[in-house]
């Protein structure tokens, strides 16, 4: 999990005469919306062929888009893409701002005073229902068309309906191997099912080596390690969490999240350091970067530059979490915990849909987007800045991906839900209390009884 950054807040009012270029020439703007249908403003509905209108002409005409997102530690990348878009549209003067303290409060209060902006954010998931009423439904438009499907899953509304959001990065959540302890322990594959992760501990014990760097300090690790138990064992994971609001489910009613999750912790306990909760994120990257461990949990794309800050020469591979003796269900968890979304009443929406569809099909978006260090949010034919992008997107093209889920549960929840964990790592829970809370917290906190 990436460390919250300091607040910030930037805004930026882009005019031709403060920009220097970033790149001397014009991107190629084969991407731009030119002769794409325009929005139907009383339907919202990007498919509509009787609006046709051309971009050229909104690209001939002054436009003004405010971009209020959250993500600052994406910011100066965001400004080299908008200032390279001033070189595509002259006209269009993009005013950014971004900020990740009390994002959702300084958004809310933008709404209720009507002052909707014209691209703005939110998580994924839960929330997309939430913002609905004020979102445009991208679908039909090149940049819902470019996003990869795990991604276009996350933006879907409660009737597994539309595009209402898009987002330029990924999230995911998987294993991370140190690939020369494996080798050293004679471990020929990654496993994936719970007997091949109980065989693989065993013969890095053998080697000498510890199993796993758990991290189980941190409440995250065990929402971001244990989610795939309960993606995997529904078929609607947003019905299941709307049944477990109102009380109307169990965890008990399913196998993979009553035993194979507390099976997985079990495992995990017994191989990983003597003093499992006082492991935290630094304490585990360390280990799992000198090879001290094997395996760190809770980690995806974002932690590589740490482990390789540590250690530059360290052998990186990636892999799902092993979630039953079926191989077919260990996969690396891929969606967006991000949203941003398109005020579909907004009065330059052909210059935003101009712009955010030559950001996701221009060449210049392209590598834009296959360099930002994390998961990009379209096909990078291959080019990746990250090693286990890499793998992931080779993985995932292979054996599919799993739901992240995350998404559809307050961080609120996600806590408390760690916190049972830990109490059941340190013993002072047994597994039906930890249960027991954890429904209880599920009604408590965001469903029938908040």
């Amino acid at each position: 999990m990436k460390k919250k950054l300091l607040a910030t807040l930037l805004c930026v009012a882009l005019v031709g005469t403060m920009l220097t270029g970033c790149g001397n020439g014009s991107s190629d703007s084969a991407g731009d919306a030119a002769g794409q249908e325009a929005p139907d403003q009383a339907e919202s509905n990007a498919s509509d062929a009787s609006a046709d209108v051309s971009s050229d002409a909104s690209g001939d005409e002054e436009a003004e888009i405010y971009m209020f997102i959250s993500g600052p530690e994406y910011a100066d990348f965001i400004n080299e893409l908008i200032e390279e878009y001033k070189n595509v549209k002259p006209n269009v003067t993009i005013n950014y701002e971004t900020t990740q303290n009390d994002y959702p409060t300084m958004l809310k209060a933008k709404l209720n005073a009507g002052e909707c902006p014209d691209i703005f954010a939110s998580t994924a998931g839960k929330e997309i229902e939430v913002y609905k009423e004020y979102s445009y439904d991208l679908s039909g438009q090149p940049v819902q068309e470019a996003l990869l499907p795990a991604l276009q899953a996350s933006f879907v509304d409660d009737s597994g309906n539309g595009c209402y959001a898009f987002h330029y990065v990924g999230d995911q959540y998987g294993i991370i191997y140190n690939q020369d302890c494996l080798d050293q322990a004679g471990v020929t594959s990654l496993p994936k099912t719970l007997d091949e992760l109980v065989d693989c501990c065993e013969k890095l014990q053998a080697a000498g080596i510890q199993p796993f760097a758990c991290g189980y300090a941190e409440w995250w690790v065990f929402k971001q390690s244990l989610i795939p138990f309960l993606t995997e064992s529904v078929d609607n994971y947003a019905s299941f969490v709307a049944d477990m609001e109102q009380g109307n489910d169990s965890l008990n009613n399913h196998e993979m999240m009553k035993d194979n999750m507390f099976q997985f912790v079990d495992i995990v306990k017994a191989n990983c350091e003597s003093k499992p909760l006082e492991s935290d994120l630094a304490t585990a990257q360390a280990q799992l970067a000198t090879g001290k461990a094997a395996m760190g949990l809770g980690m995806g794309p974002w932690a590589e530059a740490s482990l390789l800050a540590i250690n530059p020469d360290m052998n990186i591979n990636y892999g799902g979490y092993p979630v039953s003796n079926d191989p077919t269900q260990c996969q690396i968890a891929a969606g967006a915990s991000q949203a941003l979304r398109v005020n579909k009443d907004s009065e330059n929406l052909q210059a935003v849909l101009d712009f955010i569809n030559w950001w996701f099909t221009s060449d210049f978006g392209k590598e834009w987007l296959a360099n930002l260090g994390s998961v990009p949010a379209v096909d990078t034919n291959g080019v990746y800045s990250s090693e286990m992008v890499k793998i992931s997107m080779e993985d995932m093209a292979v054996n599919g991906a799993g739901n992240i889920g995350t998404t559809y549960s307050t961080d609120a929840f996600w806590q408390s839900f760690g916190e049972s964990f830990q109490s059941y790592v340190e013993g002072s829970a047994s597994k039906e209390d930890t249960i027991a809370k954890i429904e209880q917290n599920w009604k408590e906190i965001d469903g029938a009884e908040q």
